[in-house]
């Protein structure tokens, strides 16, 4: 091998793009949540410990004024937490176990959003929910992939028209469907997509709009402020439901039909759009640490070739070996290597060079013979590979070749 274990680039290339891109993100996650833990310490910190010095010195008067003690009054008010578990609350609020407040809280378990102020008590209802659960969280996100593949689709239609009725302006474009001058701007267009840039704009800009509308709903029917409305726009559509603000939970409510109407298709529309959102920015996301690691692997190939060229710049190369050959198993593209210029100068390989080319061969005759098994072979195009979007689970594979920056053909 070339720098012989003390090579950055041999550990490197052990170690596959793919879990390379896996531990670079994990980690950037962990510092992420360190810095989010480290910012609302330092904001909601004081805050919590003056509202516990506030209630603590409420319990201590209200025990002296009316001669409770605080074990009677604690255990009065852990009685309260349970009954409120149940769904009792001291203000008067919509039955959570009729039909209507039944449908709430599955809508709120199917789409993930799990508000918490409706939690089934029996051990039934606590059996049922579990299996119902799984098949209906499953079935709701196989949902929201269908949504974004059509609503992909649909902006990509759009920015597509645009763009060709732009260049048709601009008289790049004929007017008439005849094959002109302009042949190769009509060819660059059959394979023209949109960036994600613009859809991820586009997206906002619809989530946005929506949690506005939804919002100045809310803010005269709920008695929130416009900001608290807003608030809980981004947890209920983002599907986080913390459930200190849930809608529709009063008892009683003008134009109640219509307004339960209203929040419904709210919340469905601002869950479709935000999940949609969420997915284009891991695109991006997927980028960066994209363009992380090839800054990372251009300063260790750098570093490489000079100990390389430090270490063997007295050595007589063979002069009928000019490029070296390696086995990929990913492509099965063969390169030359030591091993084959060492064999061709004349020279003798070692026990274990022989080995480790044996070892290769027989990686890759088991991967032809799974893909045969399988039916068909994995192919893999060195562009799709370089940009890093190969594949992908779920959403990431729905818009896997959509948008520009996931093309294979870019």
């Amino acid at each position: 091998m070339a720098c012989r274990g003390a090579c950055c680039c041999s550990s490197a290339g052990r170690l596959n793009a793919d879990n390379a891109r896996f531990l670079l993100l994990a980690v950037l996650i962990v510092l992420y949540m360190l810095c989010g833990a480290a910012v609302f310490s330092a904001i909601e910190l004081p805050t919590e410990r003056e509202a516990k010095e506030r209630w603590e010195e409420r319990l201590e008067n209200f025990t002296r004024r009316h001669n409770l003690s605080r074990a009677e009054l604690r255990h009065f008010l852990r009685e309260y937490e349970e009954a409120s578990v149940a769904g009792i609350r001291v203000d008067d609020i919509r039955p959570r176990w009729d039909f209507t407040g039944a449908f709430y809280f599955v809508g709120t378990v199917v789409s993930t959003i799990g508000f918490g102020m409706t939690t089934p008590a029996t051990i039934g209802g606590k059996i049922f929910l579990i299996f119902y659960g799984l098949i209906g969280c499953a079935g709701t996100i196989l949902f929201f992939n269908l949504f974004l593949e059509r609503l992909i689709t649909v902006i990509a239609y759009v920015m597509k028209s645009c763009h060709e009725r732009q260049l048709r302006r601009k008289g790049v474009l004929p007017h008439n469907g005849r094959r002109g001058s302009g042949s190769s701007e009509v060819d660059s267009l059959a394979g023209w997509k949109p960036s994600v840039y613009y859809v991820m704009l586009i997206l906002c800009v619809a989530s946005l709009i929506i949690s506005c509308c939804a919002s100045a709903m809310y803010t005269p029917i709920e008695g929130w402020s416009y900001f608290d409305s807003l608030y809980f726009c981004f947890v209920a559509f983002s599907t986080i439901g913390f459930g200190d603000l849930v809608s529709s939970q009063n008892i009683r409510y003008e134009s109640q039909g219509l307004y339960r109407f209203g929040n419904f298709v709210f919340i469905l529309m601002g869950v479709c759009c935000i999940y949609s959102l969420f997915n284009v920015i891991s695109i991006v996301i997927k980028q960066s640490i994209n363009w992380i690691l090839k800054k990372f692997a251009c300063k260790c190939c750098h570093r490489c070739q000079r100990r390389l060229f430090r270490s063997r710049r007295n050595v007589v190369m063979p002069g009928n070996v000019r490029s070296r050959r390696n086995i990929s198993i990913e492509t099965d593209a063969v390169n030359e290597s030591d091993t084959d210029g060492r064999r061709l100068s004349g020279e003798m390989i070692s026990m274990k060079d022989f080995l480790a080319s044996n070892k290769v061969s027989l990686a890759i005759m088991q991967k032809q013979l799974s893909e045969t098994a399988n039916g068909y072979p994995r192919q893999m195009s060195s562009n799709s590979k370089q940009n890093g979007f190969s594949g992908g689970v779920g959403a990431l594979a729905i818009m896997n070749n959509r948008l520009a920056e996931t093309s294979v053909d870019r």
